[in-house]
C-alpha cells in the first residue's frame, strides 16, 4: 500500500500510509473508533474502491466484523462450501478450532466467541497468502485468543502475510500501525 488516503462522508479517514509486508509478515492496525481500520482492510480486500493511492494485494481471506455464519446452518454446514477452495477439510478447521463436539448443533444456538471460532476456521479452508482480520479477538475468551495467536503465528512461518485491525494486541511478533488523519 502506497500513499493510501481514505475519505468518507466528507471526513477525512487516513492519509499518506504507506505499508509493505513480505512473506510472514505481520501487521497490527491499531486507531480509534471510526479511524478507518475497517476500511482499510476492506481496500485491500478489493471490498471498498472509493480511495486514492495504490494497493497490490495478494489473494486473501477477509474476516470482518461479523463472522460470515449462517445461525439455520451447523458449523460444519457453514464450512462446506469452503473446503472447494483446494486445501484442508472442514472436519480438521473445527477440530483445530475447538469446535468438533458442536459440528451438528445450528450456529445460531453457539455462543458469540464459538460463531467467531466457526469464521476462523474458514481460514485454515483454502489457500489464501494474505489474512486479512477485523477484531479478530472479539467475543474470545483466553483459550480463543490464544488460538488466534497460534493460527497467526503458523500462517506467518509458513510465508503467510497478516493485516489485522485491531484495539487488542494480537501477543505475537507484528508491527503496530496507527493510522492519522
Amino acid at each position: 500500500m502506497t500513499g493510501l488516503a481514505c475519505t468518507r462522508g466528507g471526513r477525512r479517514l487516513f492519509g499518506g500510509f504507506d505499508l509493505t509486508l513480505g512473506a510472514g509478515g505481520c501487521a497490527e492496525v491499531h486507531g480509534a473508533n471510526g479511524s478507518g481500520k475497517s476500511t482499510l482492510l476492506r481496500i485491500a480486500a478489493g471490498l471498498f474502491s472509493d480511495y486514492s493511492g495504490e494497493v497490490e494485494a495478494a489473494p486473501c481471506h477477509y474476516l470482518g466484523h461479523r463472522n460470515g455464519v449462517s445461525a439455520l446452518l451447523s458449523p460444519l454446514e457453514n464450512l462446506r462450501p469452503y473446503e472447494r477452495l483446494g486445501t484442508g477439510s472442514a472436519w480438521e478447521a473445527l477440530a483445530r478450532v475447538g469446535l468438533q463436539d458442536e459440528w451438528e448443533n445450528p450456529s445460531g444456538q453457539l455462543s458469540q466467541g464459538q460463531q467467531r471460532r466457526v469464521g476462523l476456521a474458514r481460514l485454515l479452508l483454502g489457500d489464501k497468502p494474505l489474512w486479512l482480520l477485523d477484531e479478530p479477538l472479539t467475543a474470545l475468551d483466553t483459550d480463543g485468543r490464544r488460538l488466534v495467536r497460534e493460527l497467526v503465528e503458523s500462517h506467518c512461518g509458513g510465508g503467510g502475510v497478516v493485516l489485522c485491525a485491531t484495539h487488542q494486541t494480537l501477543g505475537c511478533s507484528a508491527t503496530e500501525v496507527h493510522l492519522e488523519p
